[in-house]
């Protein structure tokens, strides 16, 4: 099992940047395929972002391509995601998440998950 904790969410002013992190628990980081997703209010839960074991692969929503980038330190049970040109309709609660097996673009597939961190982005 990972426990996995998200920081790095706040108020921003539309156009500005964010550095989201997860924080795992426990020594099998590594060995799974992590995402992101999101969750604005009213709206369900989406996928954003997704990264291999190694980091070598990523994966994007096709709305979010150019100004989001994913990555992970595994030395440091730790993964990212960038968010850049930040918009208002990016405000939601951001969500990592661990994958338990098949398609990182399908929520079900994720086994575990965080607590979220807010991001508010002002127009």
């Amino acid at each position: 099992q990972v426990q996995l904790v998200e920081s790095g969410g706040g108020l921003v002013q539309a156009g500005g940047s964010l550095r989201l992190s997860c924080a795992a628990s426990g020594r099998t980081f590594s060995t799974y395929v992590m995402g992101w997703f999101r969750q604005a209010p009213g709206k369900e839960r989406e996928f954003v972002a997704a990264i291999s074991r190694s980091g070598s692969s990523t994966y994007y929503a096709d709305s979010d391509k150019g100004r989001f980038t994913i990555s992970r330190d595994n030395a440091k049970n730790t993964m990212y995601l960038q968010i850049n040109s930040l918009k208002p309709e990016d405000t939601a609660v951001y969500y990592c998440a661990g994958l338990i097996g098949g398609s990182v673009y399908e929520l079900p597939k994720y086994g575990y998950w965080g607590q979220g961190t807010q991001v508010t982005v002002s127009s």
